[in-house]
């Protein structure tokens, strides 16, 4: 099956992020990047966190570069954001978000949180091993469901608000598997920084093994 760099995303986002998405979404797709997820946050004043990736769930310096060149001038124009802000561009990282039916069939059998908008079977938290996927949702495996209780929870794709993947020495072996399938260069520098939508000058570009970006004064 071809890798659908549209396919539905299924993630809780505020007005503002979803009109983001909307500005980022082609602009990412034209340059063969599939957009993962958007965050207005209020760290440094205001900043805009857009994480993207290519068809092997990667996102090397490079990709951030191109991202982030082209989206700045499309931001200028539409402007979303009535204040200063910083854009940060990323990968997903290794304990990603989960927000597409394909990233948890990617992931099955590896451990992950899932939050709810609406409560099922008294809960809207649930944190286990990621199950069986069909069209419709996933089976959450609860590691530590009591005694005669059934472990397996179906959950919905439409009721899925959040969901991230659980930092274990298995993800961890996989992004050494999946990083000698797919070597890049640099692969210890995944994300850029720039100042504002309003200042082209790029702020920093950082190499972190862990997807992390500081401004520098």
């Amino acid at each position: 099956m071809a890798f659908d760099l549209a396919e539905k995303r299924y993630i809780k986002e505020s007005g503002l992020e979803a009109r983001i998405a909307r500005i980022v979404e082609p602009v990412a797709i034209g340059l063969g990047y599939s957009l993962v997820r958007i965050k207005v946050t209020p760290e440094n004043g205001t900043t805009l966190q857009i994480m993207a990736e290519d068809e092997n769930g990667r996102f090397t310096i490079n990709d951030c570069e191109n991202l982030s060149k082209d989206l700045s001038p499309v931001l200028d124009v539409e402007d979303p954001i009535d204040r200063e802000y910083h854009l940060e561009v990323s990968s997903p990282g290794i304990d990603r978000p989960l927000v597409r039916k394909r990233d948890y069939e990617r992931f099955a059998g590896h451990e992950a949180k899932i939050e709810l908008h609406d409560m099922i079977n008294g809960r809207k938290r649930f944190r286990g091993h990621i199950g069986p996927v069909d069209d419709e949702g996933v089976t959450i495996i609860l590691p530590d469901a009591p005694g005669g209780t059934d472990p397996n929870h179906k959950l919905s794709f439409v009721n899925i608000a959040e969901a991230k993947l659980v930092m274990t020495d298995k993800l961890m072996d996989q992004a050494r598997a999946d990083q000698e399938l797919h070597p890049i260069d640099d692969d210890e520098t995944e994300t850029v920084e720039y100042a504002d939508a309003d200042n082209d000058d790029l702020v920093e570009e950082t190499a972190t093994s862990d997807d992390s970006s500081e401004e520098k004064n």
